[in-house]
């Protein structure tokens, strides 16, 4: 089958949108024979019927109903595709971050501010683990990276952001005192994904001669929205460890105690991006937001 024509796809895209064929042929200023004539030809091509006529309009076939969601997603990367060539206006445009879940929480707010002030603005957020955020930001998916180490790759840069805490979270009775290890266990552990490293890190920082590993705490809840973890804290039924940026993010962040260990575990988070000369305007305003996302973890 030879290429699809563009004037054809296009003239059935409006007429779905317009839900007739007057309306599309107004929009396009085409006569309607000539709209008609447009999606006779597309069908013709195709060999499969794409609308079915009546008296108080039409309808879309199966057929139909893919080729619209096909031509919607060409114009899209169309757009995309041109969006990404013009780098010369900050606000206007796409751009992508990827990070961890808990800073994502921290960060999107002001992602939305932008988009809020710049209506050309399309800012995309994806949690991921950090060896997806260094293989997306490798393939292009990402302009830009939040990561804990700095990876070392010869197409790569990278930029420190600066510190952010893994918080112990307790139960706001907790304040200001420090709870032993027996004292967590009869507490109860919410696990998520990351759990496991974090305790390493925490607690076997500040309980080496008592904690044996992961495996051998007391989980008293398993979720893996981040979003929720600190609520059973809250709750004062368990405790868990995050980032700084998760307990930030959480709404009821004055119903929670941290633990003030004398050996606290420090991240280190890293910006990176793809090796460039210059960075578009755009970019570079991503990363400005990121670092003032950053900026507030070590206050």
């Amino acid at each position: 089958m030879a290429e699809l024509n563009s004037r054809w796809l296009r003239s059935f895209t409006v007429l779905c949108e317009a839900g007739n064929f007057t309306r599309a042929a107004e929009r396009l200023n085409m006569t309607q024979p000539g709209m008609s004539q447009h999606i006779s030809k597309l069908e013709e091509q195709l060999g499969l019927a794409l609308v079915e006529r009546g008296t108080r309009g039409f309808v879309l076939t199966d057929a139909g109903e893919k080729t619209l969601a096909m031509a919607r997603a060409r114009w899209r990367l169309e757009r995309d595709f041109l969006d990404s060539l013009d780098d010369a206006d900050e606000d206007r445009g796409s751009v992508s971050v990827a990070c961890s879940g808990s800073f994502a929480m921290l960060l999107y707010p002001s992602l939305i501010a932008w988009m809020a002030e710049a209506p050309g603005v399309r800012a995309s957020l994806t949690a991921a683990p950090e060896e997806s955020i260094v293989s997306g930001v490798l393939a292009g998916t990402y302009d830009i990276g939040v990561v804990g180490d700095a990876p070392r790759h010869p197409r790569l840069t990278s930029e420190h952001l600066g510190p952010e805490p893994l918080d112990l979270i307790l139960p706001l009775e907790w304040e200001g005192r420090l709870p032993g290890f027996e004292q967590l266990q009869s507490l109860g552990f919410v696990e998520h994904p990351d759990g496991a490293s974090y305790a390493d890190a925490v607690l076997g920082a500040n309980f080496g001669s008592e904690y044996r590993g992961a495996e051998r705490l007391h989980v008293r809840s398993f979720v893996n929205q981040i979003g929720q973890i600190p609520e059973p804290v809250a709750q004062g039924v368990a405790y868990s460890i995050l980032p700084r940026s998760g307990v930030l993010a959480f709404p009821g962040r004055e119903r929670l105690s941290i633990a003030p260990f004398p050996e606290p575990s420090i991240l280190q988070l890293h910006l990176i991006t793809l090796k460039r000369k210059t960075r578009s305007p755009r970019v570079e305003k991503l990363a400005g937001i990121v670092r003032k996302g950053a900026a507030k973890l070590a206050s």
